[in-house]
């Protein structure tokens, strides 16, 4: 079977794939990106995501990239984590999984930028984007309270899409917000535990691709402020 080149750095939306990678064992080699040094804006990356973006992979001629979009591709390339062939059940994987992409991923991500990164003033976005990744989340917690999984009884890439995110959750809202969560959190430790996830997570130390955050860092993930 041919390898799959996955081009990876640290974050929440890389190691869902990662994790999905590890859970069907298809064989694939990381390529390091390093965001703080703009390793992701060269032209090479760029004909790979023209988004600039990680993760993405090539898979023989195929070439996918966006965390969500790779799970689904591996999912139906491999036949494994999907729910049950029905249109309803498909129709309610899309919607979930529609929802982490569009939804949960994006606020998380815009929250954490605000806390950690912006410039002051910032009180009105903090508060916009933490009360909708919040939101997002408690609706996560809600779908969880009498099923398993996102999807009921059985593990998808549902739950991989939201635990990226969700494992970040002490980071974005606070500890204290796993209490909130109950059942969110009920599936972040379940997935936690997974020999595939501790692999995932192991890519971390093993391929370490970030730098302190100094002046290199900030221009190369917040190009937009730049005057020149």
């Amino acid at each position: 079977m041919e390898m799959i080149k996955f081009y990876y750095a640290t974050g929440p939306n890389p190691i869902k794939v990662a994790l999905m990678l590890e859970e069907t064992g298809l064989p694939y080699e990381v390529v390091p990106v390093s965001i703080g040094k703009g390793e992701q804006f060269t032209p090479e990356f760029t004909a790979i995501n023209p988004n600039n973006k990680l993760p993405a992979i090539i898979d023989g001629d195929a070439v996918v990239f966006d965390s969500n979009a790779i799970l689904l591709y591996l999912a139906e390339k491999t036949g494994k984590f999907l729910p049950d062939e029905t249109a309803a059940a498909r129709g309610e994987m899309l919607s979930w999984l529609m929802f982490v992409a569009s939804g949960v991923g994006p606020y998380s991500g815009q929250a954490a930028h605000f806390l950690r990164f912006a410039p002051a003033p910032k009180e009105y976005a903090v508060e916009r984007y933490s009360f909708e990744a919040r939101r997002h989340y408690g609706i996560l917690n809600t779908r969880l309270a009498d099923r398993q999984w996102l999807l009921g009884d059985r593990y998808t890439i549902v739950d991989m899409a939201a635990w990226g995110w969700a494992r970040m959750l002490p980071m974005l809202l606070g500890r204290e917000v796993l209490e909130e969560f109950p059942h969110l959190n009920r599936l972040i430790e379940a997935i936690k535990i997974r020999p595939a996830a501790i692999r995932a997570d192991g890519l971390r130390e093993r391929f370490a691709t970030e730098q302190k955050i100094d002046d290199e860092f900030r221009r190369n993930m917040f190009r937009f402020i730049q005057k020149d």
